[in-house]
């Protein structure tokens, strides 16, 4: 079989933030890559966000904030961050309209315990423990946080429309479906970045043809590089949009889902 690059969705596909990642799906990818293909990290999670659980995993690189990050073998190869007064007004943006700011970075993401709550999102305290010393309040460095996107939260009563209008300017918006695990969440991204833009530069720099390449995933914001890519694989919980574009359906992660799926495929 020709060598095939397979690109991974995180949150939902290979990893839960509590439960972290199945033995089945780090076994699987392991024997992936053995085989003589490649396993790529294509996550909305900036890479500040990526905890050990994903490093165990022997991905061959990663791409990180849906495009706008990638790395292989462990060294950076490209870093798109917003501008540093940017990020500060789209503080201001969304807290006029009442949305929480979570800013993500490719080495911090800032957010203000106060305000970013456990009553706004249950796992903001996973997510803290996750970072470590990656964690940085807003309250401080308005002025000076390196940012590749934003995660911002919507709470009751907020005007998450007008938000979305006035930063559209600057960044592209990922709505995710209300039952979803990121259902109140809207993530903002540079404009013209997505995961298939990341793919796609992964395939320039690296000469992998286009019939080449794999995506397995489950959210909306996964829908570009399932526009993209030769062949996707929908995890069993996967959005109807998701499962709307796939060429196959495999079971959710939990239940062997990427293993299924590489063998379906006869990748491992």
């Amino acid at each position: 079989m020709r060598k095939k690059a397979v690109f991974f969705d995180a949150d939902g596909t290979v990893c839960d933030i509590k439960k972290g990642v199945p033995e089945s799906a780090l076994e699987a990818i392991r024997r992936l890559v053995e085989n003589g293909h490649e396993a790529w990290l294509c996550t909305g999670r900036s890479r500040a966000f990526v905890p050990w659980y994903l490093e165990q995993i022997p991905f061959t690189g990663m791409i990180s904030a849906c495009g706008a990050t990638i790395e292989k073998n462990g060294q950076r190869l490209f870093n798109k961050e917003m501008p540093e007064d940017v990020a500060e007004k789209s503080v201001q943006i969304l807290r006029r309209y009442g949305l929480v700011p979570v800013m993500e970075g490719a080495d911090f993401m800032y957010y203000d315990m106060d305000e970013y709550t456990t009553e706004v999102n249950w796992y903001r305290d996973l997510i803290t423990e996750a970072l470590g010393e990656k964690w940085r309040p807003i309250r401080g460095n308005e002025s000076q946080m390196h940012i590749n996107k934003i995660s911002a939260k919507m709470r009751e009563g907020c005007n998450d429309g007008q938000a979305c209008r006035e930063l559209s300017e600057y960044y592209d918006v990922i709505r995710h479906e209300n039952n979803s695990f990121v259902g109140t969440t809207i993530e903002f991204v540079p404009k013209g970045y997505n995961k298939a833009v990341g793919i796609a530069a992964v395939c320039r720099i690296f000469d992998i043809p286009r019939e080449d390449t794999v995506v397995f995933g489950d959210s909306n914001n996964d829908l570009s590089m399932f526009e993209y890519a030769a062949t996707k694989v929908a995890m069993g919980n996967a959005s109807k949009a998701i499962m709307d574009l796939a060429d196959h359906v495999t079971d959710d992660m939990f239940h062997d889902g990427i293993q299924k799926g590489l063998e379906m495929l006869g990748l491992i």
